[in-house]
């Protein structure tokens, strides 16, 4: 009974405060009344934001400063150290010794992350992954803060603490941890249709990566490249891995989280402690400053890629990961990644989002790291000297000499003296401005749907199915029907049959017609229809570079290989396969009814890398069973061992048996499916290596659903 009255109370206390609020202004922390939160004060539509926005300060010092000492977003991460090299000298675009001199191996540090979980979340939760970049150059640090997405949810950071307060775990009950799918999040997201690009990235496998190693990295923004003569250039950076461009299934990372909620951050550890080390090679899209305007879409615009159609990606270097941290908390954690660090030769750009990072960065280094001097953190310091006339703080740890700190003076000859261009002192790309101050953001960034639906078009059958899926079983979470009504009608206008699919599976009608949502981009007195999102175009029918489909599939290097066997495998056909595998560079691993060590039909003893019931299916790419009449057996008397098979059967994976092994086929769900083109029995080494580069027989995946796993 108390229980009963305690909700009711609840219940009658939220509408309440929700009917006192209804009409209550937004203010500022000091009473003013707000006519604008969603646009950050610039110097005209398409111009630098301003320091002197008091409101923007505000909003963004108050999120930047929420948690201590972990990170708001991007808290669960994983790094390592390497290097870069250049392939080539791009000084017709770029004065920066990084883009210069191929002599050169640049030391980096880089840190992957997922967005909206707390530290201690799952690695697979569909999400964006940070791909952030500390190189540490001749020139001084030049920090490349990207995602493995090439957009972002919003074009203004003064949007930034909207979004991710609608993303994070619902203030009233703190739930649900490291997930979108809340009716929060989906409220947002179709109120504020800019956020539909990079969400239905967030739909696709992109969200839930095979390996932090697969997944490409972008730096989103659109940049300045400036060379020796002053002369500018656009430029979009791209991270293409080496070993292509791999996602799980939505199931598989559920069970993964289940089973080692630490998979990505062991996958890398584990690679590059076995001599595996992840290549990256960076690519850039230039486009001169006299071809601005050229496209059906605003460069300026971070909710906006250039298809690779119209500019292709140039690819001038390699990054390596060779070494893994000595100690977490002292460089993963403590590692401080700003946009603002930049060098001679790269320059920003009037990209509203990337303006507001610029601010925001810093103050949240100093809110999480507790002083201005986290640059003499060791992780955090540059190659080079340093040498000026900031003094003291929290925590300083350099013991400056002399008498002055300050400049100019003549009691030090005026040291440290400035630097001029021609001896690499930076310089501003002198942009000419001449415009009004306001807070709105241009026309030109009104295309909401164009690119999501180029980005579905683009896909392989079996990626647009995921896409689906995903929309409906995050859609599908949420408790209010006006939520998905209006999620279904924005998603009709990117693609009729991704709507027709999710409805379907939602159980619901796709609405003909409801009142558009003003996207946020206005503000109060502004003209609603000036900023409502225009028509899809269709400038491009498809991207092939969009498309996991077609990635590098020529490589199974750091593959995990489940061999399944027990006492008495054939030892002559477990070398001839596992030496093949290893002289690819897959990780052959025992998996066996028990743990410690199994003996093979020549008596010699073998080391089990994991018993059956402590590991599962979805933490392997393929499964091999050599034959064996007696190690056969005692599989099959091991029913883990049929569900590990019917897993890897239903997950698309590639399957390999020799003589006896046939028998589990015959006592799994695969019994009728032995011609399938990724199952291999008594067939050649190399063939079963094909298939493993080929990450998924995804023609098998009509039969999924069959599959009683």
């Amino acid at each position: 009974m108390k229980n009963k009255e305690s909700a009711s109370k609840k219940i009658k206390d939220l509408e309440h405060y929700q009917k006192d609020m209804k009409n209550k202004p937004l203010t500022t922390n000091q009473g003013l009344k707000v006519n604008d939160t969603n646009n950050s004060l610039k110097s005209g539509e398409r111009g630098s934001t301003l320091l002197e926005d008091f409101l923007l300060r505000e909003k963004i010092t108050s999120f930047d400063h929420e948690r201590i000492p972990e990170r708001i977003v991007h808290a669960r991460g994983s790094a390592a150290h390497g290097y870069f090299e250049l392939y080539e000298s791009i000084e017709e675009y770029s004065k920066a010794g990084i883009f210069t001199d191929t002599a050169r191996k640049t030391p980096v540090f880089v840190r992957f992350s997922t967005v909206a979980g707390s530290k201690g979340s799952p690695d697979l939760a569909r999400d964006v992954r940070g791909f952030a970049v500390k190189f540490y150059t001749e020139e001084g640090t030049w920090d490349l803060v990207g995602n493995n997405m090439p957009i972002f949810f919003i074009q203004d950071a003064m949007k930034f603490p909207d979004l991710i307060h609608s993303v994070k775990p619902e203030p009233n009950k703190e739930i649900p941890q490291a997930a979108s799918a809340h009716d929060t999040f989906y409220d947002f997201v179709s109120l504020t249709t800019e956020t539909l690009h990079n969400h239905i990235w967030v739909m696709s496998d992109r969200a839930i990566p095979r390996s932090l190693r697969m997944m490409e990295g972008f730096g989103i923004h659109t940049f300045r490249l400036i060379n020796a003569k002053g002369e500018a250039h656009f430029v979009k950076f791209h991270w293409k891995p080496t070993l292509g461009v791999h996602s799980v299934t939505w199931e598989e990372a559920v069970k993964i989280n289940g089973a080692d909620p630490d998979f990505h951050r062991r996958d890398l550890w584990d690679a590059i402690e076995a001599g595996q080390y992840p290549e990256w090679e960076l690519g850039i899209q230039v486009v001169a400053e006299k071809d601005e305007h050229k496209f059906d879409f605003d460069l300026l615009d971070p909710t906006k890629l250039i298809p690779e159609e119209m500019v292709p990606v140039k690819i001038i270097g390699k990054m390596t990961l060779n070494r893994n941290p000595d100690n977490f908390f002292a460089e993963t954690e403590q590692v401080a990644f700003l946009p603002g660090h930049i060098v001679p030769g790269i320059d920003f750009t009037n990209d509203p989002l990337l303006q507001g990072r610029l601010f925001s960065y810093r103050d949240t280094q100093l809110s999480r790291l507790g002083s201005p001097n986290f640059h003499q953190i060791p992780i955090n310091r540059p190659i080079v000297e340093t040498h000026n006339n900031q003094r003291d703080a929290h925590m300083q740890m350099s013991i400056p000499k002399g008498e002055t700190a300050y400049f100019p003076n003549s009691l030090s000859g005026g040291c440290p003296h400035l630097s001029k261009m021609a001896e690499g002192g930076f310089h501003s790309y002198e942009e000419r401005i001449d415009a009004k101050k306001i807070r709105t953001r241009s026309e030109s960034f009104n295309d909401h749907f164009s690119q999501p639906a180029l980005f579905y078009r683009s896909l392989a059958d079996w990626e647009q199915e995921h896409v689906a899926a995903a929309y409906t079983f995050e859609l599908g979470k949420c408790n209010h029907e006006h939520i998905k009504e209006r999620m279904l009608w924005l998603i009709a206008q990117i693609d009729d049959d991704l709507a027709n699919k999710v409805a379907e599976g939602l159980g619901m009608e796709i609405p003909k017609d409801i009142e558009r949502p003003i996207n946020q981009a206005i503000g109060a007195d502004a003209d609603a229809d000036k900023h409502q999102p225009g028509e899809k175009k269709n400038y491009l029918d498809k991207s092939k570079a969009l498309s996991m489909a077609n990635t590098k599939f020529n490589s199974i290097a750091t593959r995990q290989i489940a061999v399944l066997a027990a006492d008495g495998f054939n030892m002559k056909k477990f070398k001839s396969m596992t030496e093949i595998l290893e002289k690819e560079g897959a990780m052959v691993k025992i998996v066996a009814p028990h743990g410690g060590s199994i003996t093979c039909d020549e008596g010699m003893k073998h080391k089990v890398d994991a018993a059956i019931a402590t590991t599962e299916s979805v933490l392997f790419d393929a499964v091999y069973i050599p034959g064996g009449e007696k190690s056969v057996e005692a599989i099959l008397d091991n029913g883990k061992f049929i569900k590990f098979i019917n897993e890897s059967f239903k997950y698309c994976k590639a399957i390999a048996v020799d003589d006896e092994g046939e028998m589990a086929l015959d006592k799994s769900f695969i019994k009728a499916y032995k011609d399938d083109n990724a199952i291999h029995i008594n067939d050649e080494p190399s063939k079963f290596v094909d298939s493993i580069s080929k990450h998924r027989n995804w023609e098998r995946r009509k039969l999924a659903d069959k599959i009683p796993v």
